[in-house]
């Protein structure tokens, strides 16, 4: 095991509780992750992967609370103030997330949105994710789901992050869209060397977007190993399900 000063980002024991309970929804999760690392996680919905997500992001709902610890280039941000918090959103660690249209405000232009997420050249940002300068004078309803999920993408890397976190980007899309959006991540993410983690339930996604695997079940990784060595030989019975 690497130390905890090499990790970009370091989940030791983590657990969520419902407020109130003593009953676990989450946890323990243990995950490290280097810089350039990439690192799926894939299960059925309701297992715990966006949850997992939210509390690296430190962006939890009300009415649940995490405990344990979660490190983000050395900040704790399980416990910390949401001011602490802040400044590694974009700038350290981004998130995809799953819905484009309800994470894009329906109101406001395209490139409005991109430079209020830090980015300067909305054309050469659009056009890192392959999309044509013009996007930026469009509403995301003028958008097809594809589009907007690359807008995402775009503002999600403005601040260059060190870490990124995509919650099943693909999920909505058709066969021929989510290639080009997969495509998208991979090229840019190992252009910056960026940290991956990409959640799914598509065994082929996460094959293709991760070197290293993490089987998640009723709110737990039950197996984590090179992404090779679990299409091959999958040990817990879920997995191999």
């Amino acid at each position: 095991f690497r130390s905890r000063a090499m990790s970009l980002l370091h989940v030791d024991d983590l657990t969520v509780t419902a407020t109130g309970s003593t009953t676990a929804l989450l946890g323990p999760i243990n995950v490290e992750l280097a810089a350039g690392e990439k690192l799926g996680i894939i299960g059925e919905s309701g297992s715990g992967k966006s949850l997992t997500a939210l509390s690296i992001m430190g962006l939890l709902p009300d009415g649940v609370r995490a405990n344990g610890s979660v490190t983000v280039d050395g900040t704790e941000v399980i416990g910390a103030r949401d001011a602490r918090i802040r400044p590694l959103r974009g700038s350290t660690m981004a998130m995809v997330f799953q819905e484009p249209m309800s994470a894009l405000d329906p109101l406001m232009r395209i490139g409005t949105q991109l430079s209020q997420a830090g980015v300067r050249d909305c054309a050469a940002a659009l056009d890192e994710v392959d999309l044509a300068a013009d996007v930026a004078s469009r509403f995301p309803h003028q958008l097809s789901g594809g589009q907007r999920q690359r807008v995402l993408i775009a503002m999600a890397m403005a601040g260059r992050p060190d870490l990124l976190i995509c919650d099943e980007p693909t999920t909505a899309l058709d066969a021929t869209t989510q290639d080009g959006v997969l495509r998208v991540i991979e090229r840019v993410t190992k252009a910056r060397g960026t940290a991956l983690v990409f959640i799914t339930h598509d065994l082929g996604v996460v094959d293709f977007m991760a070197d290293e695997i993490g089987v998640m079940y009723l709110g737990q990784i039950v197996e984590d190993c090179p992404a090779a060595e679990l299409m091959a030989d999958p040990q817990h019975p879920y997995a191999r399900a």
